[in-house]
Formats: C-alpha cells, sequence, structure tokens
C-alpha cells in the first residue's frame, strides 16, 4: 500500500452536447455556480465549464467537454456510471418538489446503502444522484434564487464506477491508491479516502453487462486531489514504478495533474488543489468571461470566434 493516499475527490469530468442547455441545467436547476468558462487545452474548439461552489473548491466541481453534435453515449461496465451530491438531510423533500416541478422525471428518494438517495438524469442522460448527507459542513454557492442557501448543493459527495471485474479495480483503489475498504452491499464496495465523509468516496459496483460508450452524457474521467505538486509528484513515482502508463505532469492553469487508467479502463486524474479559479480573475467575477491560458492566448480571437455565445443568468455572491 501506497504510504500516501488521495484527500478526496477533485472533480469529475463529463461529455455534453449543447453548453447553452448545460449551464442553464447545472446553473439553474441544480444551483452550482459556473465558477471557470474556459476551452478543453487538448482540443481549444469547444468549451471547458467547471461548476461548483462559490470559490470552485476541490471536490465541488463538476466539468464538462460540451462538443455540438456528440452522439449520446451508452451507460455500461468500464465507466463512471452515477455522479453524486449532497445536500442537507432535512432538504430532500424540498430537492424532489423543485425537480418534479420542473418537469424532471426522478427515481426515489429512495434508501440506498443506508443512505437516502434520489436519481434523476441532466439534458443528455448524465446520471446524477443527490444524497441527503448529515453533518457535511460545506456552504455549497448562495447565488440562485431558484434554490435557496438552506437546500444548496454542499458539492460532490460520491462516485460510481460500474465495473465488469470489480475485484482487479478494488484491488487498485485499496492497494496502490490507499483507499479504505468502508463496506460491501450485495454487489457494490464502498472506498473511502480521508475521513471517507462527503466528498472522498467511490463506489465500484459489479457490472457484467456489455461495456459502455464514452459519448455525451457519460463521464469523460475523474479527479482525485493531491494537496500540491511535490505529493502528485511522488504519486507519478509510484504509479510508474507500479507499471501503469502515466502522463507527464500537466499544467491545467488552475491546477496541475497526471493521467492514468484503472483495470477496467476508467481514467482517473490526480489533480492538485492549487492554484484555484482566481489565479486569472477575481472571486466576484469567476465565470462570466473566457478565460484561456497564457500559451492560448496569441490565437484568443480565433477561438473565440469558433465557440458560440454563453448566457449566464446568475448573479455574484453575496459573499
Amino acid at each position: 500500500m501506497s504510504d500516501i493516499a488521495p484527500h478526496g475527490l477533485h472533480h469529475v469530468t463529463a461529455i455534453a452536447s449543447d453548453p447553452q442547455r448545460n449551464v442553464d441545467f447545472y446553473t439553474q436547476v441544480l444551483g452550482l455556480r459556473l465558477v471557470k468558462r474556459t476551452v478543453n487545452f487538448d482540443a481549444p474548439g469547444t468549451y471547458h465549464l467547471y461548476y461548483g461552489d462559490a470559490q470552485g473548491a476541490p471536490s465541488t466541481l463538476l466539468t464538462f467537454f460540451p462538443w455540438q453534435g456528440v452522439p449520446p453515449g451508452r451507460q455500461g461496465s468500464g465507466l463512471t456510471t452515477a455522479t453524486a451530491f449532497s445536500v442537507p438531510p432535512e432538504s430532500m423533500g424540498w430537492w424532489q418538489r423543485h425537480l418534479v416541478g420542473l418537469g424532471l422525471e426522478i427515481d426515489g428518494p429512495r434508501t440506498r446503502d443506508g443512505e437516502e438517495v434520489l436519481t434523476l438524469r441532466d439534458p443528455d442522460g448524465l446520471v446524477i444522484d443527490v444524497v441527503a448527507a448529515p453533518g457535511d459542513a460545506r456552504s455549497g454557492w448562495d447565488g440562485v434564487a431558484r434554490v435557496p442557501a438552506e437546500h444548496a448543493v454542499r458539492g460532490l459527495y460520491s462516485l460510481t464506477l460500474s465495473e465488469r471485474l470489480p475485484e482487479a479495480t478494488a484491488e487498485m483503489l485499496a492497494g496502490l491508491l490507499g483507499m479504505r475498504l468502508r463496506g460491501e452491499n450485495g454487489d457494490r464496495a464502498r472506498f473511502a479516502m480521508a475521513d471517507g465523509g462527503a466528498g472522498a468516496v467511490i463506489d465500484v459496483a459489479a457490472d457484467p453487462g456489455p461495456r459502455g460508450l464514452q459519448a455525451g452524457g457519460t463521464v469523460h474521467h475523474i479527479a482525485l486531489r493531491a494537496p500540491d505538486q511535490a505529493t502528485q509528484a511522488r504519486w507519478r513515482e509510484e504509479l510508474v514504478d507500479a507499471g501503469l502508463r502515466v502522463t507527464e505532469i500537466l499544467d491545467r492553469q488552475y491546477f496541475t495533474s497526471i493521467y492514468f487508467h484503472e483495470p477496467g479502463g476508467v481514467l482517473l486524474e490526480i489533480a492538485t488543489d492549487r492554484p484555484g479559479f482566481t489565479v486569472d480573475e477575481p472571486l466576484l467575477a469567476l465565470g462570466r468571461s473566457l478565460k484561456l491560458p497564457p500559451w492560448l492566448e496569441p490565437d484568443r480571437d480565433q477561438i473565440a470566434a469558433a465557440l458560440p455565445p454563453l448566457r449566464v443568468d446568475q448573479p455574484a455572491s453575496s459573499a
């Protein structure tokens, strides 16, 4: 087992189609803040949109590559098949009424693994779980009138990996990545990082069915937290020594990253907590304008002209 371990979930990155529809859903329906409007650094012809709490803190972030015209994906083994957010337990009734009132189909609330869970899908079919999470002290984002502060999403709660051979994935999580097996329930096993609370949980579910198809409405990759680049570099050494193919440390402007695959095929990232999203715009202005890393600035006019306009009906934080 490694002598270092992830501090929790950093972010989830998924694939969408229409960027405006994506913004409307995540800011107005789920009440998240658009904390960064940038581009996919590896394919700058498309946006990279980041949603989270007021600051875009690690463990609150869901991000999207909205590729217009992307075909629908298919859930199945080898994919992250559910992204769960935490809300206060007393807010579950409010969330049920809120989502039904907007005409969304929901499943639940129901009890799973001892937790109250409500499941819905975003406009592209991405599976979102809303989990009643007692003791989650994160404040979420209070800048959306449709979602009162007392009911706001607090941040990521957990992720579900669907695996044809879950034992191999479990071995990596508990061995090389230093997570703790917290419990098993039927065909699901729960692994914990740090204190094992909200934002520090991964579930591995056995799925003997067809392999999933990564496209619209599916998760592209998931990222785990490293506190700093020195810890990230140690992770890279250990992963390479274990025989994994790991990228070099890549500058993602708001954090640095390494990428590798777990045995079932899910792309994992280890991302640093810093420097964060205020490195190129002030806190109150997060997400208002297109931000590019220095190496793409010379092409700003060309990049901006290829991107569709975005409207964000979202006030600045009152904090």
